[in-house]
């Protein structure tokens, strides 16, 4: 293969890559669905009482969304009605001459994530019996996921707010061990593709290979969906989380900053 060649497929793969990222951004709209939602030009503003980060923030909706000085300000006065520090998901998919604006107006980093995809095949196991899985979100699961929760996701009526708006095929799943539940997390399938997320194990039960079960189980879940990959969120600083996810044949797709302004909320 000659230099140009491989320059070539380099850049097929980065365009590849750039379309996978529109793909998954727009599906965690659906996949975890804020109580409000607003469209504003090229970005997608979600409200959800201050829970995660995800549902509480704008995000770029397409390859160079750009903010003008006017929506910058409009964006702003929205969340700060709404009793939020304006956040901002600075994307693959933001222009950088909007990036470098948000910079500007102060946005400092919240927290920093990577967005990984791994692919589904045919060799994946149904989900073991020891995963419960449900189609809607039962009391007791949300009640599970949100006494292993601090902070603000440990309010159990706002994750309500969010996982009862999921209209996709969806399954919650509890992972019971001689009759304890032990972890939980959460799988929505769209159009080939699933989300893997709210992945959570009692703190006296890790260290156990309980969370790889998890994620099999829903890996195993979204290829019965006639899903071909699966997607998913981890913070940069998870090394734990990243050296389980890669071995289960995910991969970096892209790296993302959540970035806020809190003067003036």
């Amino acid at each position: 293969m000659t230099q140009f060649q491989a320059g070539l497929g380099q850049e097929e793969a980065a365009r590849d890559d750039l379309r996978l990222v529109v793909e998954c951004e727009r599906r965690i709209v659906n996949a975890w669905p804020a109580p409000a939602t607003l469209v504003i030009g090229d970005w997608v503003l979600r409200f959800a009482s201050g829970y995660s980060g995800r549902a509480n923030s704008a995000s770029p909706l397409r390859p160079g969304a750009e903010l003008t000085e006017d929506e910058f300000a409009f964006i702003e006065e929205l969340y700060r009605a709404d009793g939020l520090p304006p956040c901002l998901r600075l994307t693959p998919l933001v222009a950088e001459a909007t990036r470098a604006a948000a910079l500007a107006r102060g946005y400092r980093v919240r927290d920093a994530s990577f967005g990984m995809i791994g692919g589904l095949d045919e060799t994946l196991p149904a989900p073991e019996p020891d995963l419960q899985i449900e189609a809607r979100p039962s009391q007791e699961w949300i009640a599970g996921v949100a006494s292993q929760q601090t902070g603000p996701k440990a309010n159990a009526a706002q994750l309500a707010a969010i996982v009862e708006k999921v209209r996709l095929p969806a399954a919650f799943a509890t992972l019971v061990i001689e009759g304890e539940p032990v972890g939980y997390g959460m799988s929505v399938a769209e159009r080939g593709m699933a989300e893997i997320g709210s992945v959570i194990v009692d703190a006296d039960h890790r260290g156990k290979g309980l969370g790889r079960r998890l994620i099999l189980g829903l890996m195993g879940w979204a290829r019965l969906q006639d899903c071909d990959a699966a997607y998913l969120q981890v913070d940069q600083s998870n090394a734990v989380g990243l050296r389980l996810y890669e071995s289960l044949g995910f991969r970096k797709l892209y790296a993302y900053e959540t970035r806020i302004i809190e003067d003036g909320v």
